[in-house]
């Protein structure tokens, strides 16, 4: 049984919630979780339990603009520009880094919009020693490399809301996911659209920020920089998702992690977009997290403690 404990992140003030799932017994590792648009870390409750039972402690927040982060209705999606995005990812990573070599490894995993977002962190120069060489393994959960075709946005769409976006950067604007897109399980689209944190509103310069992030991994542009800050890369993906596109995972994971040795991309056959709550399938993604996870908590102990 996991022990659950709430909080907040103090950070460029603002204050964010967050919450941690922790084992009832000896910690073998820490995973920092990321979540997408329009999401919060209360639609996760059956994942990070799971994670915690087999010694994994699971950490996250409601990122700025979503779930219990926001106050008042000019917060919702109020994300700021990516350099904002990316450190308020890197103040709640931070504090859990190993700062001895006894210390449990930590793992982030990131999923739709937030698996963008943590490859983003993971690629940009900035945060290579500070960040992402401390991380043990990076995990990325049906990321938003690119809009599947069902959800792709018109280029005019695109154009006025850039333009847009310059002179009004935060104002609101609704872009609704149609829960039949985001799983194959009839109650959790029932419990989609009944979810009051779940507002589907972003401001235009969020949303730029967003469309700006996926681009730049799209082409390459972003990608794991040479020199091996980023150890271990672990992407899955189900081949029938209807929110981010299965084909732009698997080629950005083909052509642009060389500099990865160890790396492992899981194609879920079938699968929509929410690979932890996609019916009773979701077990087998819990158990290849947890697994991938585990494994490298044992080749850590079997090298021993740097000296």
């Amino acid at each position: 049984m996991a022990i659950e404990k709430e909080g907040t992140l103090e950070v460029m003030g603002n204050s964010l919630y967050t919450k941690s799932w922790l084992p009832d017994g000896p910690i073998k590792a820490k995973l920092i979780f990321i979540h997408g648009f329009s999401d919060h870390l209360g639609r996760y409750n059956a994942f990070f339990p799971t994670l915690a039972a087999r010694g994994i402690a699971v950490h996250g927040f409601d990122q700025r603009g979503w779930g219990l982060s926001v106050k008042k209705p000019a917060d919702m999606g109020l994300t700021g520009p990516t350099t904002q995005v990316l450190a308020d990812m890197a103040a709640f990573i931070t504090p859990h880094l190993p700062s001895d070599p006894s210390d449990p490894p930590v793992f982030v995993l990131g999923h739709s919009m937030g698996g963008g977002q943590v490859l983003t962190l993971a690629c940009h120069p900035e945060y290579q020693e500070t960040v992402v060489r401390k991380v043990r393994g990076w995990m990325l959960e049906a990321p938003f490399i690119s809009f599947s075709p069902e959800e792709q946005p018109s280029a005019v769409k695109v154009f006025a809301g850039r333009l847009a976006g310059r002179l009004l950067p935060h104002f609101q604007l609704k872009h609704e996911i149609m829960p039949e897109h985001l799983t194959r399980d009839v109650e959790t689209r029932k419990s989609l659209l009944e979810d009051k944190l779940m507002h589907n509103t972003g401001t235009l310069e969020g949303l730029a920020g967003l469309l700006d992030r996926t681009a730049a991994l799209a082409s390459g542009q972003v990608r794991p920089l040479p020199g091996g800050a980023l150890k271990s890369l672990w992407v899955g993906h189900g081949t029938e998702d209807k929110t981010t596109w299965y084909e732009a995972s698997r080629k950005y994971f083909d052509e642009f992690t060389g500099e990865v040795q160890d790396k492992e991309f899981k194609a879920y056959e079938g699968w929509y977009h929410q690979l932890h709550d996609d019916g009773p399938d979701s077990k087998e993604f819990y158990k290849d997290v947890g697994d991938w996870i585990l494994a490298r908590c044992e080749e850590e102990g079997k090298a021993g403690p740097k000296l």
